[in-house]
């Protein structure tokens, strides 16, 4: 990895691109519960994780899925990339499809819960998805979306740590 005008490139001279993924339900945010997910949309969250991504040199796009299957094709995609941040929702708790896809992949990846899913009913202490991730951010709502994408950048950068 080098960076040129604080640009991160891979040592092929491409920009960095990452995959910010989210799963079902999260279309929802900002109306559901906002008690537990607080009241910023999706959308919102996402263009601050794009513009956090152009401050720090690295191309983002972001895509939502209800669809298990769908999910797991974005995850196929995603492979083309250089890293994936994933919130699966309820689906980190039983897809081993989801969980297989990534294990299928092989770029870095951080999983990301806005609510400390650790506080919360007992399914949710279980995630199917973290034994195969590079990363787990949980409980720290929308913010946790810009830790994903910092630790991310740092995994790309010092891949051996």
């Amino acid at each position: 990895m080098s960076t040129d005008d604080n640009v991160l490139r891979p040592s092929s001279g491409q920009d960095v691109s990452v995959l910010l993924l989210n799963g079902p339900n999260l279309n929802l945010l900002g109306e559901r519960e906002p008690g537990v997910y607080g009241s910023q949309s999706l959308k919102t969250i996402e263009e601050r994780v794009i513009q956090l991504g152009v401050e720090l040199g690295v191309s983002v796009s972001c895509a939502q899925s209800n669809s298990e299957g769908e999910l797991v094709s974005l995850v196929h995609g995603a492979r083309h990339g250089q890293g994936l941040i994933i919130n699966p929702g309820a689906y980190a708790h039983y897809s081993y499809a989801i969980r297989d896809a990534i294990a299928a992949i092989s770029i870095p990846c951080i999983e990301v819960h806005m609510s400390n899913v650790h506080a919360r009913d007992e399914f949710r202490h279980t995630s199917v998805v973290s034994p195969v991730v590079d990363g787990f951010i949980c409980g720290c709502g929308a913010f946790g979306y810009e830790l994903a994408l910092r630790a991310l950048i740092q995994q790309l950068e010092r891949p051996d740590a």
